[in-house]
């Protein structure tokens, strides 16, 4: 079951965003504070806070002494941030994003399996043993981005790894979802883990069928999941 804690702190990120563009907020304006934001969207200080570190994540919003959190235009991958700021986090963005990355990593094997060696293997080993230990869920986003940055990499595409970079933005964003939750951490590094088995066996099969099954794992998280489930078992069931 989705983390309630961590789907408040969603909720409220939506509904800051929907008050950016209502009141036509820009760069250098200055968001509520925290008590006037809790206030508002009647929730807790600790949620707004949440909140605003996850915007602060997308680098949508920076601390400033005595201003608080004020609207930014972040770092040099603004505009990709923009996007996926804008990106409503639905089931379809995430069944349109991981699709993407369903065709391609799912089909790195014959590329991984000319190019993998000990020193790659042992890197991605490295970075999945992090991502239990991360301490908030843009940390884990980043490790677990982290892991799949570097096996797409690892594959010597190098189109196919600048397309992953310009997405970085929009794919962390996906996967900060359910990554409050410790025992989210612990199955991504368990299917991570999985993945890399099947490369270790030059195992093709496994490598499609546990790679399909880390990408759909997500979608548990998005709303609106269930009806889309029940959805899709209905179309199923019409087949």
């Amino acid at each position: 079951m989705p983390d309630t804690k961590a789907s408040a702190v969603d909720d409220v990120v939506i509904q800051i965003r929907a008050m950016i563009r209502d009141r036509r907020m820009g760069i250098g304006d200055v968001l509520p504070g925290e008590v006037e934001l809790a206030d508002m969207f009647a929730t807790s200080r600790g949620t707004i806070r949440e909140a605003i570190r996850t915007l602060k994540a997308y680098g949508i919003a920076e601390s400033r002494q005595k201003l608080g959190a004020v609207l930014t235009d972040g770092h040099n991958t603004a505009m990709q941030d923009l996007f996926a700021f804008a990106m409503e986090v639905s089931t379809d963005a995430f069944q349109d994003i991981q699709g993407f990355r369903r065709l391609t990593e799912m089909n790195l094997f014959d590329l991984l399996m000319a190019h993998l060696d000990a020193e790659v293997l042992a890197r991605l080993e490295a970075i999945n043993a992090a991502i239990p230990t991360a301490g908030s869920a843009d940390e884990a986003s980043e490790r677990d981005y982290a892991f799949h940055m570097a096996l797409v990499a690892a594959a010597g595409n190098r189109t196919l790894t600048e397309t992953y970079g310009m997405l970085k933005p929009v794919i962390r964003r996906l996967m900060m979802a359910g990554k409050t939750k410790r025992s989210t951490l612990e199955h991504v590094f368990v299917e991570h883990q999985a993945i890399l088995e099947a490369l270790r066996n030059r195992d093709r099969i496994g490598f499609a069928y546990h790679m399909d099954r880390h990408l759909s794992a997500g979608l548990v998280f998005m709303p609106g999941a269930e009806t889309y489930r029940s959805g899709q078992q209905q179309e199923t069931g019409r087949e």
